[in-house]
């Protein structure tokens, strides 16, 4: 057992989305102040096979799981929250043969809603290739069901 529970949620509210294993989307950190996910640089995530540049829809998977996972560093307890907005900004094509990482932090959390804002990059956090903001709607623990999310979360 870690001696880190946001860590352990991250991960294990991760292992559930069967979309971000295939791409091998892994945590790579989870504190308090909020999360970085990685996307490791493989052939399925190409979009131009010429030039071998990471196709948009998976940076926009990325940092929507980014932003999504993010909660759970800000909730006390585990709870549904499905996207209701997400908006990113590209500033540049992610490079080739380098794997992409998504960080988010919860900025407010409401009752209802809970904002997100994060970016993406690859060597270097200050030279971003896309910023995210997203909004997600609290289900609360009620809306959790039986499910692999809820153990010890």
């Amino acid at each position: 057992m870690s001696d880190n529970p946001v860590l352990e949620r991250a991960e294990r509210f991760l292992s559930a989305l069967r979309h971000c294993q295939v791409l091998g989307i892994a945590v790579h950190e989870a504190v308090p102040s909020g999360l970085t996910l990685r996307l490791p640089y493989s052939t399925q995530i190409i979009g131009n096979p010429e030039s071998g540049v990471i196709h948009g829809g998976a940076i926009t998977t990325l940092m929507d799981t980014t932003c999504g996972i993010s909660t759970v560093c800000v909730l006390p307890e585990f709870e549904i929250c499905p996207t209701l907005d997400l908006r990113i900004d590209y500033m540049r094509p992610a490079q080739p043969h380098k794997d992409v990482y998504g960080f988010a932090e919860c900025y407010r959390v409401t009752e209802n809603i809970i904002f997100t804002r994060g970016y993406a990059y690859q060597d270097n956090p200050d030279e971003p290739i896309a910023h995210v903001v997203g909004a997600f709607m609290r289900m609360g623990k009620a809306a959790q069901g039986d499910s692999v999310l809820k153990g010890g979360a």
